[in-house]
């Protein structure tokens, strides 16, 4: 019996991780689509289209420290249209093509760039 509960536990916990494992997927997917042409998948804005707008490095303190999560939200729905630098930054709004929770993990992906 005690070996069967133990199975069961080790079970959940495979499925648990698996089931995160595909929203991380889904999240990837989404950030690569939606921000990645721009920001790279890596956030540091080494892009093609990063480079000509000059996006700054997500991954930094400076900009983590400067953008809150409210202000990432409020870029991510209502975009961007402002030249910065000398160049010109523009980023669509998202707010009519995701939903709120999607936003949410966006935030929360910005967030995981920060360097360890």
């Amino acid at each position: 019996m005690k070996k069967l509960g133990l199975t069961l536990i080790a079970v959940g916990a495979l499925w648990a991780t698996n089931s995160f494992a595909g929203d991380d997927e889904k999240l990837a997917r989404m950030w690569k689509s939606k921000c990645g042409s721009c920001h790279g998948a890596d956030g540091k804005g080494e892009t093609k289209q990063g480079k000509k707008m000059g996006i700054a490095d997500m991954t930094t303190a400076a900009w983590q420290k400067e953008f809150t999560d409210e202000k990432i939200k409020e870029t991510i729905m209502k975009g961007i249209s402002r030249e910065k630098n000398g160049k010109q930054q523009d980023m669509d709004p998202l707010e009519k093509e995701l939903d709120a929770a999607q936003i949410d993990q966006l935030v929360k992906f910005a967030r995981s760039l920060a360097k360890k």
